[in-house]
């Protein structure tokens, strides 16, 4: 049985509507988590991780320098002085407790 192509359209025209009249709340806010992003700490200890040794304090330190000029030219860019922007960085970098071996 062959279906006349205006019947075909159709039934593609309602696939594609079907699910956009199916959401009964459209602004309703979602309720899932947002994902926290990774501090450039986490990013730092992640791109060491397969380092041992001298190699990987070197590269970590090297990592970390860098996170903090990132974001130093961050609060510089975003105008944040004194106290917050102190905090700012601290936040920014995540923090300068020792890394793990």
């Amino acid at each position: 049985m062959k279906l006349p192509p205006a019947a075909m359209a159709a039934s593609l025209v309602c696939l594609i509507v079907a699910p956009v009249f199916a959401q009964t709340t459209p602004s309703a806010a979602p309720t899932s988590t947002v994902p926290v992003p990774a501090t450039k700490r986490v990013t730092c200890l992640a791109t060491t991780a397969s380092l041992k040794g001298q190699d990987k304090r070197d590269q970590m330190q090297l990592c970390m320098a860098q996170a903090r000029v990132d974001c130093l030219k961050q609060a510089i860019d975003q105008k944040i002085v004194g106290e917050a922007r102190k905090s700012a960085i601290k936040t920014c970098v995540g923090g300068d407790g020792p890394e793990p071996q």
